[in-house]
């Protein structure tokens, strides 16, 4: 059966691998703003927090962005925030830019739709991401999942934040 998410109110099928709390994190290539090709195992040492978004380019994503950037200064040197979209990284340098993006990763799944494929996120009929946040801690299991039903909406800020806490007292 198709995992769903909406765009205003129109269903829209999630392909890829689903993945799971308590599962194995898979691996993936992105592309990083300078054009070299950044993995996940790059960050294997790390809690990782994975904030993805169809694109920079809708107000809700801009939100989303700026304020994992701003809740990532008060996180441990443990914890790595990573944003992923299929914006172009050259568009990501720019926003990131113009927003002083300096404390989340900014990269591109376009090259490779490695991310949203190898994770279920990839939306079929638009070949953007879907809206939510993944957690992975240092030994590559999953931790947290939130996929948004409605990908005009944001994510649960205070959700995910929660349980970043409960996982950095583990």
């Amino acid at each position: 059966m198709a995992r769903i998410v909406t765009f205003k109110g129109a269903p829209l099928a999630l392909i890829g691998k689903p993945v799971k709390v308590g599962g194995r994190a898979f691996d993936f290539k992105l592309i990083a703003q300078d054009l070299k090709v950044v993995k996940l195992s790059d960050f294997s040492d790390k809690i990782k927090v994975i904030n993805f978004f169809p694109s920079l380019d809708t107000p809700v994503c801009d939100l989303q962005v700026k304020e994992f950037n701003q809740k990532a200064v008060g996180l441990s040197s443990q914890v790595v925030v990573i944003g992923v979209s299929k914006d172009l990284p050259f568009a990501q340098a720019r926003f990131c830019s113009a927003n002083e993006i300096k404390n989340e990763i900014v990269l591109s799944d376009y090259r490779f739709n490695s991310f949203g494929l190898n994770y279920g996120f990839l939306i079929k009929e638009l070949n953007l991401l879907a809206r939510g946040t993944i957690i992975i801690d240092q030994r590559q299991r999953i931790r947290y999942i939130q996929v948004v039903d409605e990908i005009t909406h944001s994510v649960n800020f205070n959700e995910v934040f929660s349980a970043l806490t409960d996982l950095s007292k583990v």
